[in-house]
């Protein structure tokens, strides 16, 4: 056996790993790291297994033996950053800009000409590069901005990606840096791809003194993965890659590719791959760096087809490959990125891009076609919903090939209006479903696009399972049982702990104490409100993995109400005594972020006395992006058209190892947190809720409590805590077989108690939902330490398409019959739990028990 030179692999080490290479076994990161350092006739053999995938995966997309571009125009809208990338010389500084003669930013004039004269041109992707949020760095970009009118480099765009789909037609590809979720949804209804460069996940490069990421707050790759998993949550075609030759070992490369990998798995979002080589500049920290040779391009390009598969695109800059075009070509690549037939590589200017006959010759001899495609893979188009916001479907298929998907090349752009479109509050579907559900029940337990809506089962069973795992608790519990009788605000985390572990007697003893805690602080009363829900659509691809109530636009229980129909059910709800309505829906992609403002304008001209409690912070956060509003702005307009108070939903557990899990693309949790703080500010008070008896453990409502806990002290908002236990029967994640079947008897009696043990003071109200627990089991959590019952509602979809058996309205009758059953008097209240008129009292002890018969449907 020949002994391996230092740093290089042994002879039987890239022998064996060749092997399992030209076999298509599965590698691990080390077989990987070992392939990365292929040369010679190693790199030929690796190639050539590489190639086969390719081809396959091309074979399967029906695009055999072809190799894509995009023809595309540079808009360097920016070039300041608060980065310092050592190899970096896009990014410049305020002075040398003014010296030139440039401003802060191009302005929108600048961008617009670069755009109409690429689409004289023919080009039909305009590609935005610009630094990470350079306000945040120099005062002279902040300044720029203020001027300008736009809050940050991100608004800005925006703003410029319509005013290009509108005066152009080209189709933004924005590159814009690190992102946010919130991010994600501001910039997804005006672009149809978004991208960032992983680069690498190499720490030490971003950690220690001297790392080409060193002082570069972006380039944290913890920061940069969270951005591709939050694009994958947001159903967006995202565009990343590796950079290598930046000092990362082969380990690290070969680990990054694998991080890559995972996320393709788990979110299917990433539509291409792109493989850089590192190439020295003057006047750069890294000029003095050997570049990445072609070799070691071609075997990482190799190891990522090998690794990501043959439904990925992998692709390689042609300006970077020297000319090289068959060792890239054959080393597995199927697209050579944008090319652009009027600006530079601003990235890599001393590279310009080959002419595209050029490109076309060298890649026909490689024994491919070099053929179009837009900026969004043709699959993504394919998938259509919700990967393509219904704005951008115009833009996209003025331009797309209706058979392949790739570029009609023969098509020159024209600008089309960036619009909401026309049919958003058409009457659709089974609108008659809240009164239906309970006497036909749902047409089939899931909606049709199941296996992909909600991301890759098997691997949300491997990132469940950790979460899953209960946590020992060794405190004393009888010492938690005395501290909780004595003061509850002093219970330190390990008492709580083993008291939401509670059973059996202590359990009894907790809720004993909770119910003696409710009584000194609410007194004996269980208080009620007589209200409507309407759910004013259950079209939704958010891909809540707990959520039977959302179905595709297509689906046979699929239902979109119109303006008068809601409209309609609030005067209806009015008529029998109703103080409020409760109006949630779906984030249906055809609805616009104004949509909202509409239903509460149309709810309060018809019922101007209706309080109207309505939109959860997801349905918040969406109109905002939509909108292109401020969190606070959004509110802020709601309110002004009449909306009340807000549901504190979409919260489900308040830990994002947990949501996750749940939901493929819900808001996280420091979002929730902050559309609920800004609502408080502006008066509009809200519910908290919490789903629990899933995926979850007790450490969890633990976290969940405190969090709620610590808001209330800050803003006094919450009007209540709802305890929402986990219906399961219909629930997706359910039915893949990953979450509990909804919580224990025991969960919910410690979880009520709990609630007003760790609550206490700050929030006062705990309501119980008989929806979910019928009578009996309300009333057991009336005896555990709520004092709320929830509504009438009148009608109910939700819990009931997820499978609840308590129907959807309770009478007045049957509210204080359950409080009865607790032992308890009862009585109406308000949304902020205020005294009823005397007006409506009647009103709905006049009608009560006989809804169905007032409550026609309302087609």
């Amino acid at each position: 056996m020949t002994d391996a030179q230092p740093g290089r692999p042994t002879e039987n080490a890239m022998r064996r790993a060749l092997k399992r290479a030209r076999d298509g076994v599965a590698l691990d990161t080390a077989e990987a790291a070992v392939l990365l350092q292929a040369r010679g006739e190693q790199l030929r053999d690796l190639s050539a297994s590489a190639a086969r995938v390719r081809d396959a995966g091309l074979e399967a997309a029906g695009r055999p033996g072809v190799i894509t571009y995009s023809k595309k125009v540079f808009i360097p809208l920016t070039r300041l950053c608060r980065d310092r990338c050592h190899y970096c010389t896009f990014v410049t500084v305020p002075g040398k800009l003014r010296r030139e003669g440039h401003g802060m930013y191009l302005s929108p004039d600048e961008v617009v000409e670069v755009a109409r004269q690429g689409a004289a041109l023919g080009c039909k992707e305009a590609l935005f590069t610009l630094g990470d949020r350079p306000e945040d760095r120099w005062p002279e970009a902040r300044e720029w901005l203020d001027a300008h009118g736009y809050d940050d480099t991100l608004a800005y765009v925006r703003a410029m990606a319509i005013r290009v789909l509108e005066e152009t037609g080209l189709l933004p590809h924005l590159n814009p840096g690190v992102m946010s979720w919130t991010d994600l949804q501001r910039l997804k209804p005006v672009a149809p791809s978004l991208g960032m460069m992983l680069e690498t996940t190499a720490t030490r490069l971003w950690s220690e003194p001297g790392g080409p990421h060193h002082g570069s707050p972006d380039k944290e790759p913890a920061v940069r993965l969270r951005v591709l998993e939050d694009a994958g949550r947001s159903n967006v075609p995202f565009t990343t890659g590796v950079l290598i030759g930046i000092g990362e070992s082969y380990e690290e490369r070969a680990y990054a590719l694998f991080q890559l990998r995972r996320i393709q798995r788990q979110y299917q979002s990433i539509q291409e791959v792109i493989v850089q080589n590192f190439r020295a500049k003057p006047d750069t920290a890294m000029r003095a760096m050997p570049d990445a040779e072609l070799e070691e391009l071609a075997a990482c390009i190799a190891v990522a087809r090998h690794i990501l598969g043959p439904a990925a695109r992998i692709q390689a800059p042609p300006n970077l490959v020297d000319a090289e075009y068959a060792l890239i070509v054959g080393a597995g690549i199927d697209d050579w990125g944008g090319v652009s037939p009027l600006t530079p590589d601003h990235v890599n200017p001393e590279r310009p891009w080959p002419h595209i006959d050029q490109l076309a010759e060298r890649t026909r001899e490689s024994g491919f076609e070099l053929r179009e495609r837009l900026t969004v893979y043709p699959e993504f188009i394919a998938r259509g919903e919700p990967w393509l916001d219904p704005r951008l479907l115009p833009h996209v298929r003025a331009l797309a090939d209706p058979e392949t998907g790739l570029a009609r090349e023969d098509a020159l752009p024209e600008g089309l209006p960036w619009q909401e479109p026309d049919e958003g509050f058409t009457a659709t579907g089974r609108t008659d479903l809240h009164r239906t559900i309970d006497t036909e029940g749902r047409t089939g337990d899931r909606r049709a696009d199941f296996d992909a809506v909600y991301g890759d089962w098997e691997a949300l069973r491997e990132q469940a399972a950790p979460g899953m795992v209960p946590q020992r608790i060794d405190s004393d519990v009888r010492e938690a049982l005395a501290q909780a009788a004595d003061d509850p605000t002093r219970l330190s985390d390990d008492q709580a702990l083993a008291l939401l572990h509670a059973d059996g007697p202590a359990l009894d003893a907790l809720c004993s104490i909770a119910d003696d805690l409710r009584r000194a602080t609410v007194g004996d009363e269980v208080t009620y409100i007589v209200t409507r829900n309407i759910n004013f659509t259950n079209v939704c691809y958010t891909g809540c993995r707990f959520c039977a109530f959302a179905q595709r636009r297509t689906d046979a229980d699929a239902y979109t109400l119109s303006l008068d129909q809601v409209a309609d059910r609030a005067a209806q709800a009015w008529e029998v005594g109703a103080t409020e309505v409760c109006m949630q829906g779906g984030i249906h992609p055809d609805l616009p972020g104004t949509a909202y403002f509409d239903i509460a304008r149309a709810v309060k001209e018809r019922v101007p006395g209706m309080h109207v409690h309505a939109f959860s912070p997801m349905e918040v956060v969406n109109g905002a992006s939509r909108t292109g509003l401020s969190i606070r702005d959004w509110l802020t307009a709601a309110k002004e058209a009449g909306l009340d108070s807000i549901p504190g939903t979409a919260a489900e557990i308040l830990d994002d190892e947990v949501r996750w899990v749940l939901t493929k693309g819900k808001l996280p949790a420091a979002d929730w947190i902050e559309v609920v703080r800004t609502a408080h500010e502006l008066g509009l008070r809200s519910s908290s809720t919490m789903m629990y008896g899933h995926v979850d453990q007790p450490r969890h409502w633990l976290g969940h409590f405190r969090t709620l806990a610590a808001i209330q002290q800050e803003t006094g908002g919450f009007t209540e805590f709802v305890t929402l236990p986990f219906i399961h029967t219909n629930a997706p994640v359910y039915l893949a077989g990953i979450a509990r079947p909804g919580p224990t008897t025991r969960d919910n009696r410690a979880v009520t108690a709990m609630a007003r043990v760790l609550l206490h003071p700050h929030i006062t109200n705990i309501q119980t939902s008989w929806v979910k627990l019928g009578a009996e089991g309300a009333a057991e959590m009336l005896r555990s330490g709520a004092n709320d019952l929830g509504g009438t509602l009148m009608e109910e979809t939700i819990s009931r398409m997820a499978g609840s058996r308590y129907g959807s309205y309770r009478s007045i009758e049957d509210l204080r019959a359950i409080a009865t059953l607790a032992g308890r008097p009862a009585r109406p209240r308000t949304t902020l739990y205020g005294e009823v008129p005397a007006e409506r009292v009647a009103a709905a002890e006049a009608s009560d028990g006989h809804l169905p018969e007032l409550l026609p449907l309302a087609d």
